[in-house]
């Protein structure tokens, strides 16, 4: 497999993500078409299938293929007796994301300081109950701290609509760069209202306390970071509140690049940056606060009662 060796590290890592979370996309759509989707419970409300299994296999597979010493950090363990992929598993670099110029600041970022986070299937839980609109593939690349690309694949994005060989939609961003997979019909007006998305499966008084205390004229509770920051960006939504440490990196740094490239805002609960170095702790222990619009992040962040953030701090 060839990753262009000739362009900057942090676009061939990118260009390699795309292409595996596409990959990963169809290993999921032949795990559910198959009816056997090996489902193991991790712990309470966290469930683990044979699609997540799968499509982490091959995007860990393909980047450390390409990318030696590289570090990257998936949600599911992984197996230390996993065959090798198959020839039919390798992919080619995505040849859209090559294309692009790679802006100057990232054109000479070393390995050592590139950190990649893998959710292989966010929205397990939706998966297993067929809400299959809520699943998304989630590749965030981290230089230091800092998310400064991401990789969003929705497996079933239209599938009620389009045919098989149609299915599905990949997004990516790198910063100073843009986003690229989103056309300009599927980013309407601003919806009227104070619309909140958050949690579908983890709620608690403190969530529910912080959801109430933004005001919202709708609550949209669904799974899956990927997919509430989509609903963001689709301006379906107006902010992302949940008030809980049950959220990973895994889940947010992809989201938090494809946001930030547009404009937007993820942090946690109480306002502060989420660190993405190899070192950071996995949870996201004082929550998430996104929102599309920078100045919307701010109103927000005022709202969250003192007991929500004393429960978090």
């Amino acid at each position: 497999m060839s990753s262009s060796s000739d362009q900057p590290l942090v676009q061939r890592v990118l260009a390699v993500s795309a292409a595996s979370a596409a990959r990963a996309s169809l290993v999921i759509r032949q795990v559910m078409s198959s009816g056997q989707l090996g489902i193991v419970e991790k712990g309470k409300n966290d469930l683990q299938t044979a699609a997540d299994r799968g499509a982490q296999r091959i995007i860990i597979g393909n980047l450390r293929l390409a990318f030696p010493g590289l570090t990257v950090i998936g949600e599911e363990d992984e197996d230390p007796n996993a065959e090798p992929l198959r020839p039919d598993e390798l992919v080619q670099p995505d040849a859209g994301v090559l294309a692009k110029d790679c802006p100057a600041a990232l054109r000479d970022v070393p390995v050592g300081d590139v950190t990649v986070w893998v959710d292989p299937l966010d929205g397990t839980s939706e998966f297993a109950a067929n809400l299959l609109d809520h699943v998304t593939v989630l590749i965030g690349i981290a230089v230091g701290s800092r998310a400064v690309a991401g990789v969003i694949c929705q497996p079933y994005y239209n599938y009620q609509t389009l045919s098989p060989d149609q299915m599905g939609r990949l997004i990516w961003s790198l910063e100073g760069l843009g986003v690229f997979g989103l056309s300009e019909t599927e980013i309407a007006n601003n919806p009227p209202g104070n619309i909140i998305a958050t949690t579908r499966s983890h709620s608690n008084q403190i969530v529910n306390d912080a959801v109430t205390a933004c005001e919202p004229t709708e609550v949209l509770r669904v799974g899956g970071s990927g997919h509430k920051v989509l609903l963001l960006i689709e301006r379906q939504a107006h902010a992302y509140v949940f008030a809980s440490p049950g959220c990973k990196k895994w889940d947010t740094c992809a989201p938090e690049a494809v946001l930030r490239a547009l404009g937007g805002c993820l942090t946690d609960i109480l306002g502060n940056e989420l660190p993405y170095n190899a070192s950071a702790t996995h949870p996201n222990k004082q929550g998430v606060l996104a929102t599309l619009r920078k100045e919307d992040h701010a109103r927000f962040a005022a709202k969250i009662p003192e007991n929500v953030r004393k429960a978090l701090s």
